[in-house]
């Protein structure tokens, strides 16, 4: 286990502190519908930290090819084997498969790695794998991600995602701590976020070689990007 990150409940649980079974047994939300309207219709999409699958294979159904990439062969092993799915076991940090894909996609808040090493590697992977003519799709912390605490939200899907905590540990990052509460079992999470502003999130993006090139949702949730050479306008 990483230090600062935690995980308990059954099953397996990954270095960073995931549940695999818990992961397995999310469904997606409104990401596909995001993702489809942001690219182009059958993409080659490159999807880092892709866990078990939660929008694999919602983009599947929708006609995409997917190569997923997470460091779990536990992870991985809900999405092998899925008609137009390759996986790679790998840190994405570490990801070099020496080829570029339409769409690069990075979600689950991972822009956000307490570490700045890491997350310098993360973006530099994108920036490594993203088309001439791609996009990288990001997904960012909300305002109050760390502040409103504690909170909670009941999923449709039928349980409860808790915030239970965010404890400064120093250098703006804090330790998260996330409660999954189904009606039959309960799994956590603690793992490192560090809070970005609009402002740092572009200038990382910047060091990385990556420039917004719109925000998808009025939340700021979401954001497409692309290489700065080959963006013609930022709104």
């Amino acid at each position: 286990m990483r230090e600062g990150y935690e995980g308990t409940g059954p099953g397996g649980i990954t270095p960073d502190g995931c549940a695999v079974d818990l992961y397995a047994r999310m469904p997606a939300r409104d990401e596909p519908d995001i993702i489809e309207a942001a690219v182009p219709a059958g993409a080659r999409i490159l999807e880092l930290g892709s866990g078990a699958g939660r929008m694999t294979h919602p983009l599947l159904a929708r006609g995409f090819r997917v190569t997923a990439v997470d460091e779990s062969a536990g992870m991985l092993q809900h999405i092998s084997g899925a008609p137009g799915a390759r996986t790679v076991q790998s840190p994405i940090e570490a990801l070099d498969l020496g080829e570029t894909f339409d769409v690069v996609l990075l979600a689950s808040f991972l822009v956000h790695a307490g570490d700045p090493k890491v997350r310098e590697g993360i973006l530099a992977a994108c920036r490594r794998h993203v088309s001439d003519d791609g996009c990288v799709l990001i997904q960012r912390e909300t305002p109050g991600f760390h502040t409103d605490v504690p909170r909670e939200r009941v999923d449709p899907a039928g349980y409860t995602l808790r915030i239970v905590s965010a404890t400064p540990v120093g250098d703006g990052v804090d330790s998260i701590r996330a409660e999954y509460v189904w009606p039959d079992v309960t799994w956590t999470q603690t793992f490192l976020s560090r809070e970005l502003s609009v402002a740092e999130f572009e200038r990382y993006l910047g060091d990385a070689g990556l420039v917004v090139d719109r925000y998808l949702t009025e939340d700021g949730m979401w954001v497409r990007a692309r290489a700065r050479a080959r963006v013609r306008s930022v709104r």
